[in-house]
Order: C-alpha cells, then sequence, then structure tokens
C-alpha cells in the first residue's frame, strides 16, 4: 500500500526524472539495487529525500538540483553524476553546472572540483550536451 508521502515523493521525483523504460525514475537509482539486504530502502528515499524535502516550498527545482550537486561535490559522493544529469533535466544549463563546481573550489578544494568537473564531462558527453565555452 502506498501512503500519502510516497505518492507525493514518486510524483516529485516524476518531475525531477525522464521515465526510461520500465523504470518511472529513468536514472534516478533511489534504492532498487538494494532489495535484497535493505528492502525499504525505496520507501525512505521516496518518502522522505523526495516526498518530505525535494516537495518542500521555498526554491524551485532548479535551485535545489543546484544545491544537492553543491553538497555532493563538497563529499566526493559518487552520486555527482545521477544529479547532474537531473540538473539537465531540471533545466539547468550545463555552464551553470560548471560555473557551480568552479564557485566550490576554495571551499571544497581543487581534488573535489576537479573529480565533480570529470563526471559532468561524462554525463554532457552522454547527454549530447556541452558548455558554451565563453
Amino acid at each position: 500500500m502506498m501512503t500519502e508521502r510516497y505518492e507525493k515523493g514518486l510524483e516529485k521525483l516524476k518531475e525531477l526524472t525522464l521515465p526510461d523504460g520500465e523504470n518511472v525514475t529513468g536514472h534516478m537509482d533511489i534504492g532498487k539495487g538494494f532489495k535484497d539486504v535493505a528492502p525499504d530502502l525505496e520507501k525512505y528515499v521516496v518518502e522522505f529525500a523526495f516526498g518530505d524535502i525535494y516537495a518542500r516550498p521555498g526554491i524551485d527545482n532548479k535551485q535545489k538540483v543546484l544545491t544537492t550537486i553543491s553538497a555532493l561535490v563538497a563529499q566526493g559522493t559518487p552520486q555527482i553524476g545521477m544529479h547532474v544529469k537531473t540538473g539537465l533535466v531540471v533545466g539547468l544549463m550545463p555552464d551553470e553546472i560548471v560555473g557551480c563546481i568552479m564557485h566550490l573550489i576554495p571551499y571544497v578544494g581543487f581534488p573535489r572540483a576537479l573529480n565533480a568537473l570529470k563526471v559532468a564531462q561524462e554525463v554532457f558527453e552522454e547527454e549530447g550536451v556541452s558548455i558554451s565555452k565563453e
């Protein structure tokens, strides 16, 4: 049985992703790959992260995703690519994503920024987009 929070989270997820064949959340890994070790992970991700946090008012989806990218760059986590792709889906321009990562250099250091730029570059190539080169 789907709860109201789960449905709300799933609707928010659909705003941030493009369906991919049988996966309604497209590129977004929401825990399905952990069903054998943590079968309730998907429920928590959908209800809390998207139903409660991403669905909050105050900032738009572009701002939410850019904030998420910033946090992930600061932590150096592998989920950066998934959220760079989400940024493109919600209308962030590659220049904005790169600008955000470059802006983080004095705060997170060159290694984390360089790693994030490499990931962004890979996502841009995969998605067929590029920066304006200005």
